[in-house]
């Protein structure tokens, strides 16, 4: 446990010394049972062991146990409570066969999202709606979905519910002087929605330089470079990056130089997620726009949103 109790000190030195003083997303109690429940969750993904998944379960109380502060961000500690479970269970990618269909579901929906766009009077704002749709795709949490599949059962609905709240007049505002954009992704599935919705902002704003920031390496169902490859991404970006190592969300101070680099040009983050958005809440980078459903209560409380909406919220 050296490993985990030196990240426990680092992190919590960098929050307190780079907090905005704005909301921030720290470990809240209901936190536990709900990173409890995904442990649970991706190692009957990765093994039918029942003495496996015990240690498993074992080993991550073990670490929460040891890390579980409320003055830390939930992320930080939700990273290494994974990382405990990935390395007990000798699986580096628990979810892959979730990823490679929620891909492919979302790529069948394509021809319907292409006809909402097509149809509609702000075709980037379709984009985005579409792009939040593709956000439900979270497995083993309260509020996420079950199965990829699920997607094109909800999809119709989802979209006519359309913004629970929606600061994309703002968000566009900026875009219109806008050099620089940084666009973190989450999910595999939702990837796809957010390729269309790069093409529309670029489309739109077309001397924009658009990076593209994905996971470094296997984590949850989040999209890597694997999917930025397999999906043709650099066809709609000018550049893609990765956030270099194992981290749910973002792990800020590790982050490569030119992540960092393109962070202190940025015009506007874009976030696709909430663990992207508790990563993001305890910097002081701005402005941010949240592209995402609020899918747990922690997370809509932080946010000063109500629970299960689209939402684009705009954070300056």
């Amino acid at each position: 446990m050296k490993h985990s109790t030196l990240f426990f000190n680092i992190t919590k030195k960098y929050i307190v010394s780079n907090g905005s003083g704005s909301r921030t997303m720290k470990i809240q109690t209901e936190c536990v049972p709900c990173l409890l429940k995904r442990i649970l969750f991706e190692a009957e993904l990765s093994s039918k062991d029942k003495k496996l998944q015990a240690k498993v379960m074992k080993n991550a109380c073990t670490v929460m146990a040891q890390l579980y502060d409320p003055e830390v961000c939930s992320t930080y500690i939700a990273t290494q409570v994974h990382k405990i479970a990935y390395e007990t269970l000798g699986d580096n990618d628990p979810y892959a066969s979730l990823k490679q269909t929620s891909n492919t579901v979302a790529l069948s929906l394509i021809p319907q999202v292409e006809t909402l766009i097509k149809k509609s009077k702000d075709p980037l704002k379709t984009s985005m709606i579409c792009s939040i749709i593709g956000n439900t795709m979270d497995f083993g949490i309260e509020g996420g979905s079950v199965h990829p599949t699920q997607l094109s059962t909800v999809f119709n609905k989802l979209y006519k519910d359309g913004l629970g709240h929606d600061d994309n007049p703002q968000v566009q505002k900026i875009l219109q002087s806008a050099r620089h954009i940084v666009f973190f992704t989450d999910n595999c599935g939702e990837i796809v929605f957010d390729k269309i919705l790069c093409r529309e902002l670029k489309r739109y704003y077309p001397s924009l330089h658009l990076t593209l920031v994905v996971k470094g390496t296997p984590i949850l169902s989040d999209a890597t470079m694997e999917d930025v490859n397999a999906l043709k991404m650099q066809e709609v970006v000018d550049e893609v990056m990765t956030t270099g190592c194992f981290a749910v969300g973002m792990n800020i101070p590790r982050l490569p130089a030119p992540v960092k680099n393109a962070l202190r040009k940025a015009d506007l983050i874009i976030c696709k997620g909430m663990a992207n958005y508790e990563s993001f809440s305890e910097t002081s980078y701005r402005p941010v726009v949240y592209l995402l459903r609020t899918k747990c209560t922690a997370i809509a409380r932080s946010m000063g949103l109500p629970l299960q909406i689209n939402a684009i919220k705009l954070f300056q």
